[in-house]
């Protein structure tokens, strides 16, 4: 595995598509940066997360513009990570909201985060010069909320803590799409550094449930069957599953983090080491699987300090 920091080196520029999934409902997709979507009304239109910067933002706008003309009123927030949010001011939306969770981690540690992202991936990051800093939801919920579109329902729902305390899907019922953000991923690495891990295992579970034929991962191809989603929750789990069942092992023969790491290695590079960003997420997955086995509920907050204190130690 390279020991450059996390994705420093990772310049290979992905041009995402507007990936037409159900009547009027898109994925925003490329290889294995963070999708996005969007759902066009008969007088408006929904995005679904915003990228990273108000740049890459705006080449989003300008591929909604090859489908629609209606105007972009509405920014939903699957959850808060730099990557997904920090382009939110260039979409000039009536109404941008989210979860209630998704809210208080933008608060709580929305400006730790974007230093640290920047830090980690900054290909992704692209007129990060334009950020005009945090831009906030200006409406939250707490577990449902049902939008109309014109004539169409659209449910948002935080089916439990998981990729973070705060992740919603989109549910388009009368398409079967559902907009799943970074819950389950289609064969790319899982970032588990602000996760909930057992809970995360449960909720998967309740994705499975969300009746959908179509649905858009956090980062992969969009998933266009009912099997191709069951496979990329099965997968999604079988990565959280490996890595604590590794750091737990680790635990249980007296190891520290880099000795946990050294394990987590061990159990994921034979079965994982072929994906996307892998070599990013592992260290920052065993530090938080490390944590939560020991009893810390919630994930510390990143720093751009902390992040740097972290590659050193497993890499001693």
């Amino acid at each position: 595995m390279s020991e450059a920091f996390a994705s420093v080196t990772d310049m290979a520029e992905q041009k995402p598509q507007a990936i037409e999934l159900g009547t009027n409902v898109y994925g925003y997709c490329s290889a294995h940066d963070p999708n996005c979507g969007f759902i066009v009304g008969d007088e408006a239109v929904i995005a679904i997360d915003a990228r990273a910067t108000p740049a890459l933002a705006r080449e989003m706008i300008d591929d909604i513009r090859t489908v629609t003309d209606r105007p972009i009123k509405y920014l939903f927030m699957t959850h808060y990570h730099a990557v997904r949010a920090l382009g939110a001011s260039a979409f000039e939306a009536d109404l941008i909201f989210s979860s209630l969770g998704t809210l208080q981690l933008l608060r709580e540690r929305g400006q730790a985060d974007m230093d640290s992202e920047i830090g980690r991936f900054p290909r992704l990051f692209k007129g990060r010069e334009e950020i005009p800093g945090l831009t906030m939801p200006q409406a939250s919920f707490e577990r449902d909320f049902t939008f109309w579109l014109g004539k169409r329902e659209i449910r948002f729902q935080h089916l439990g803590r998981a990729h973070t305390r705060g992740d919603t899907i989109c549910h388009v019922p009368d398409a079967g799409v559902v907009f799943a953000g970074d819950i389950v991923e289609n064969h790319c690495g899982v970032y588990m550094g602000d996760g909930y891990l057992g809970d995360w295992l449960e909720t998967l579970e309740r994705l499975r449930a969300v009746d959908a034929v179509a649905a858009v991962p956090g980062r992969g191809a969009p998933m266009q069957s009912r099997q191709e989603i069951t496979e990329a929750i099965d997968s999604t789990k079988d990565f959280i599953a490996t890595i604590l069942n590794a750091v737990r092992h680790g635990l249980s023969q007296g190891h520290g983090l880099k000795g946990c790491y050294d394990v987590a290695r061990e159990h994921c590079d034979p079965r994982f080491g072929d994906w996307p960003i892998y070599q990013h997420v592992l260290a920052f997955d065993t530090a938080r699987a490390f944590d939560e086995l020991r009893g810390l509920e919630h994930p510390q907050i990143w720093t751009d300090a902390r992040d740097q204190a972290l590659w050193k130690t497993i890499h001693a």
